[in-house]
C-alpha cells in the first residue's frame, strides 16, 4: 500500500484504553499512528454506547468484556488484556465474532511472587500486628513470637509462571516445596496429599469453572492444624465463607489475601479477624511490572492489528 494511504488507514484505527496502563505502551500505539483514547475515566456503563467506534480495546481486570459489549463492538478486531487472567473476557463470544484476544501472561510473575513471599513473611513474623501495636503506643514483644520459613513445607497450588517463581524464592529460603502441578524442583503431589503436609499454602491458579471454590470446607478439613494460607491468585478460588470458619476455629492459623470474590470487597467480616492481613489486589502493582505489561500489551495489539490489515 502507498505510504500516504497506509498512514491514513492507521490514523483511522482507534484504540480505547479502558483501564490505566503505563504511558510507555500508549506512546508505542500513538507512535505507530493509531488514535488512542485514554478512557479509564469513562463510566463502565457508558462503554456500551461508545464501543462501536473502536477497532481495539485494552483492558485490565476492572473492565468486563461481556457478550453484550462485544455485540455492540461492530468494528472491534482486537481485545488486549494487560495482565495474565482472561476471566473478565468472554472468549467464546470473541471467537465467534472473529475478535482476537491477546494478553500478557508472564510479565508480572516476579511482582506477584514477591508479594506472595512478603505476605508469607508478614504472617510468619506478625509484622502487621507489630506495626499496629507500636502505633498504639504498646510494646508487646512477647506476644509477637513468630516462626521461621526455613525447614517449613510450602504447598503451591498451581505452577504456572508465578507458581514457579514462588517456588524458586521459597527454596532460597530453605523451604520444602510440595507442588500441586509440575514445578521444576518441587515435588508434584495431588492436592489431597499436599494439604495435610503443608505448613504454608500459596494459591496460583486462574479462575475457571473448575477452580471456583476449589479450596473450600472439604479442603480446609484436610489441612494441617495451624496452617497459614496466602492467596494472590483470583477471587473465588478460595471460598471465603469456609476460610472465615477455618480461621475462627483455629484450623487456619492466619491468612493473607490479595484477591476477593467481589472487588472491591466492601467491609468483609474477614477484615475483623486479627489473624487476617490483606491488600487490594496489588500483585502486579509495581512500576516495573506495569511498564512491562503496558509495553507488551501494546506490542501484541499492534501485531494483531497489522495481521488483520495485511
Amino acid at each position: 500500500m502507498h505510504r500516504r494511504g497506509l498512514g491514513a488507514l492507521l490514523s483511522m484505527t482507534r484504540i480505547l484504553v479502558c483501564d490505566p496502563i503505563a504511558e510507555e505502551g500508549i506512546k508505542l500505539l500513538e507512535n505507530k499512528g493509531y488514535t488512542v483514547t485514554r478512557g479509564w475515566q469513562l463510566p463502565k456503563a457508558q462503554l456500551l454506547s461508545v464501543i462501536a467506534a473502536y477497532d481495539a480495546i485494552i483492558v485490565r481486570s476492572a473492565t468486563r468484556v461481556t457478550a453484550e459489549l462485544l455485540s455492540k463492538a461492530v468494528k472491534l478486531k482486537v481485545v488486549g488484556r494487560a495482565g495474565e487472567g482472561l476471566d473478565n473476557v468472554n472468549l467464546e463470544e470473541a471467537r465467534a465474532r472473529g475478535i482476537r484476544v491477546v494478553n500478557t501472561p508472564h510479565v508480572a510473575s516476579v511482582s506477584v511472587a514477591e508479594l506472595t513471599m512478603a505476605h508469607m513473611l508478614a504472617l510468619a513474623r506478625k509484622i502487621v500486628d507489630g506495626t499496629n501495636t507500636l502505633r498504639e503506643g504498646k510494646w508487646v514483644k512477647d506476644a509477637l513470637m513468630g516462626v521461621e520459613l526455613k525447614g517449613k513445607t510450602l504447598g503451591i497450588v498451581g505452577c504456572g509462571s508465578i507458581g514457579k517463581t514462588v517456588e524458586r524464592l521459597a527454596l532460597a529460603f530453605g523451604m520444602n516445596v510440595l507442588a500441586v502441578d509440575a514445578c521444576a524442583d518441587g515435588k508434584f503431589v495431588p492436592l489431597e496429599e499436599m494439604l495435610p503436609r503443608a505448613d504454608f499454602i500459596s494459591i496460583h491458579v486462574p479462575l475457571t469453572p473448575q477452580t471456583w471454590h476449589m479450596i473450600s470446607t472439604r479442603e480446609f478439613n484436610l489441612m494441617k492444624e495451624g496452617v497459614m494460607l496466602v492467596d494472590t491468585s483470583r477471587g473465588g478460588v478460595v471460598d471465603h465463607e469456609a476460610l472465615y470458619q477455618a480461621l475462627v476455629q483455629g484450623k487456619v492459623k492466619a491468612a493473607a489475601l490479595d484477591v476477593f470474590e467481589q472487588e472491591p470487597p466492601g467491609v468483609s467480616k474477614l477484615f475483623r479477624l486479627e489473624n487476617v492481613i490483606a491488600t487490594p489486589h496489588v500483585g502486579a502493582q509495581t512500576y516495573e511490572a506495569q511498564q512491562r505489561t503496558s509495553i507488551e500489551v501494546a506490542e501484541k495489539v499492534i501485531e494483531a492489528l497489522e495481521a488483520h490489515e495485511s
